[in-house]
């Protein structure tokens, strides 16, 4: 299951205009980085749950067959909450199944995952992974033997008795929904939301750890960004650009000093700089990279930039310095 409901409120004002999953990375959705990501480990059988925007998701991926599994989908009318979403998709999850964000960077090994989550007898494997600030995450405190034993949430270095930051990838058994809360009895839920309102942190792990049910962390040394706000979309690209993390990139990439065409007259592209499908360069501009030109996106003349994303359809105006900048599409 793909988790794609989210408002995505702290990369506002990208998530105005379309929901977090479909945010760029080197031109393409994050959220079909992920879903390639699940067809090369052969997890082709998915459901996606959708709430913002939920037509932009489904025209993008249709049924799924582009991207190399079957994709259906799971609306939600309100908010379930982390995993009240996954419960109202029970019925389409088998015995053990996979939940993975759809608005995350990554290239985990699930392979590797699910041989150690099928090694041990706990109803659940969490992928873990070590943190230098742990304010930014939950984490994981953990035995010897991996298994769980409590967790922290964003606490302070000298209080964090763990760096493993909980990546929301997680491999369930089906005697998971045993340890949801009854309807209405959530304790995260807020004053209207609907009576399957479910959280992970606050209302399914803490029943797990309270009935001494076993279940495990996963640590890997893969890359994952949470594209949790604006700086983080900007490195997760800047990464994807230089190999950091291994995905499939849309465009043309200038990797070194190129003049001229397409930067036009007397302009210089110094690289890597990603060059989208139908971008625009106006004349005497700079781009140093590392640096991503969206899909469609125009760069007038005279324009300095260095490290800059623009999003697919941004328009920079002529004589613009930007440095370590988002540019996006105007509403």
């Amino acid at each position: 299951m793909v988790l794609a409901a989210g408002l995505g409120t702290r990369l506002r004002p990208i998530t105005y205009e379309m929901p977090k999953p479909m945010v760029p990375v080197l031109n393409r959705p994050v959220m079909e980085h992920i879903v390639r990501l699940l067809a090369r480990h052969g997890f082709t059988e998915t459901i996606a749950n959708l709430h913002w925007f939920p037509r932009l998701i489904e025209g993008h991926f249709g049924d799924g067959s582009g991207f190399g599994v079957e994709l259906s989908y799971s609306p939600e009318e309100q908010l379930l909450g982390t995993s009240g979403g996954v419960r109202n998709a029970a019925g389409f999850l088998g015995d053990s199944f996979l939940v993975i964000s759809g608005d995350a960077l990554t290239d985990i090994d699930l392979g590797a995952m699910r041989a150690f989550h099928e090694s041990h007898d706990g109803i659940a494997t969490l992928a873990t992974k070590r943190v230098a600030d742990t304010t930014q995450f939950g984490v994981a405190i953990t035995g010897s033997d991996g298994r769980i034993q409590g967790f922290q949430e964003k606490p302070e270095p000298a209080e964090a008795l763990s760096d493993l930051a909980n990546c929301g990838i997680y491999m369930f058994r089906s005697e998971i929904f045993d340890f949801f809360p009854a309807p209405g009895s959530s304790k995260a839920a807020g004053e209207g939301d609907p009576p399957g309102f479910a959280d992970w942190a606050m209302d399914v792990f803490p029943a797990l750890l309270e009935s001494d049910v076993p279940f495990y962390s996963h640590e890997i040394d893969a890359y994952w960004n949470d594209i949790g706000n604006l700086e983080e979309l900007r490195q997760g690209n800047l990464d994807a650009l230089s190999g950091a993390v291994e995905v499939e990139r849309e465009g043309e990439v200038v990797d070194g000093f190129r003049s001229g065409t397409p930067a036009g007259d007397e302009g210089s592209l110094a690289g890597p700089v990603l060059l989208g499908p139908g971008c625009e360069i106006g004349e005497d501009v700079r781009i140093d990279g590392p640096a991503v030109i969206g899909d469609g996106a125009r760069v007038g003349d005279g324009c300095r930039l260095r490290e800059v994303i623009a999003l697919p359809g941004a328009e920079i105006a002529a004589g613009s310095v930007l440095i370590g900048a988002i540019a996006a599409k105007r509403g």
